[in-house]
């Protein structure tokens, strides 16, 4: 039955081999549930709640994957969009999470229809590579910021605006102890090297005070109902128009070329991208994806993404769907080490975060850096994200930079119909809400 639902003789692999690239899947994100949870807590939603949304969305995104595209890719809600949601939706534009919440569901919506329709190649095709490729660096950079300062080595000052924080502190310490560590197992190749060096540096401050233990290790799930539902959808509506076109096409266009540029990776590394460079039976992998948000927002958390450590169970042999089912069922399992999760103090979290945002930042060696009409608006992009401690806005500078310097450049042929649209539109909420 395994062998004819994924295909597993015509991929040269075999249930075992399958299983153990799902595990090793699972273990590599796995520490997206100790850290979701932790940075949605700070748009004020409940951290038990948003364990359980977390383990879920993942479950259920990695399942459609695997079973409807039958492709060795998990999912989970992505780092960076989790960011842009508390500090750039949630503390930035001042709405509720209910309200985020609703803007990811219409998000996913919308990129579920974009996925089944041509529309979608249109879109990813007519943004210029250097900003794609600037925005995955600036997230990265963003991210790195976020994890700096819960690791407590950034602090604020009244004079130049941050600094650096306590270095003899006990957390930093212990923050840049999980950093290395996380490193040189990576560096090994060892499976699960983040989630090893978030829970040493955890055991380590509860060992020493600095973090309260556990009740337990195993539990009954947590109660999902703070967040199950309470998506505010009356709420998303009522925003003022350039607001609400704003959140949808940052959570889209982040979680599009999100997607897009996860997917042709890994299917490079899975060896599955035909002689043209694509990957078959793309639009599948596009709608589980985007049906994962949606179903996201429903259990309670930020948007749901293919995950670029799936690579770790592709060199471990994965082939097809059922690795991403293995990985799938480890989630619906780690429901029941909620009382480990919730209590994973920050400072143990902040390397895994900063180790993430050094991997989004590589995307900028890929830039053309001999064309100042590309390089010049693509910083802009990935320097504006971390500056304003948004990643909208991020995008909307870029993009206007973009315009703008192709325009006085004389190579308006460069410029595509997409980007007026979308740079416009950036252009009207800036006006509207920045300077009016």
């Amino acid at each position: 039955m395994l062998n004819n639902l994924f295909k597993l003789d015509a991929n040269q692999t075999t249930v075992k081999t399958e299983v153990f690239a799902g595990l090793t899947t699972f273990l590599t994100m796995a520490y997206i549930i100790f850290v979701n949870p932790e940075i949605l807590s700070i748009a004020g939603m409940d951290k038990n709640a948003v364990f359980v949304a977390t383990c879920l969305a993942a479950a259920f995104g990695s399942l459609v994957m695997g079973l409807y595209a039958n492709y060795p890719i998990a999912l989970a809600p992505g780092m960076g969009l989790n960011a842009f949601f508390t500090f750039g939706v949630v503390k930035g534009m001042g709405v509720s999470w209910e309200i985020a919440l609703a803007a990811v569901l219409v998000s996913g919506i919308l990129f579920l229809i974009l996925s089944i329709l041509p529309v979608r190649e249109w879109i990813v095709n007519s943004i210029p590579r250097s900003q794609k490729l600037a925005i995955a660096a600036g997230i990265g950079l963003f991210l790195g910021f976020i994890g700096l300062k819960s690791a407590g080595l950034v602090v604020d000052h009244p004079a130049t605006l941050v600094t650096v924080g306590n270095l003899i502190s006990l957390n930093v310490l212990l923050a840049v102890l999980g950093f290395v560590v996380i490193v040189a197992l990576d560096y090994k190749k060892v499976p699960g090297a983040i989630i090893i060096g978030i829970l040493v540096v955890a055991i380590i401050g509860m060992v020493t005070g600095l973090a309260k233990s556990p009740s337990a290790i195993v539990s009954l799930p947590p109660d999902p109902s703070p967040t199950f539902l309470a998506l505010d959808l009356a709420g998303f509506f009522d925003l003022a128009v350039a607001t609400i076109l704003v959140l949808l096409l940052s959570f889209l266009l982040v979680d599009m070329f999100d997607t897009a540029g996860t997917l042709i990776g890994l299917g490079h590394q899975a060896k599955m991208l035909d002689k043209d460079g694509n990957l078959p039976n793309i639009g599948k992998a596009l709608v589980a994806d985007s049906s994962a948000t949606v179903a996201g927002a429903a259990f309670g958390t930020s948007p749901t993404t293919s995950y670029i450590e799936s690579a770790s169970g592709i060199r471990a042999g994965g082939r097809t769907g059922l690795t991403a089912v293995a990985a799938a069922c480890l989630f619906l399992l780690a429901l029941f080490f909620a009382p480990l999760a919730t209590s994973i103090p920050g400072f143990a979290t902040a390397p895994a975060i900063v180790f993430v945002a050094c991997m989004m930042a590589r995307g900028l060696a890929e830039i053309d850096w001999d064309d100042v009409t590309e390089f010049v608006p693509a910083v802009i992009t990935a320097l504006m994200m971390p500056l304003t401690f948004s990643i909208a806005i991020g995008i909307g500078m870029g993009f206007l930079a973009y315009v703008a310097i192709k325009a006085c450049s004389g190579r308006l042929s460069d410029i595509s119909t997409a980007m007026w649209v979308v740079s416009a539109t950036f252009l009207i909420y800036f006006l509207r809400t920045i300077i009016f």
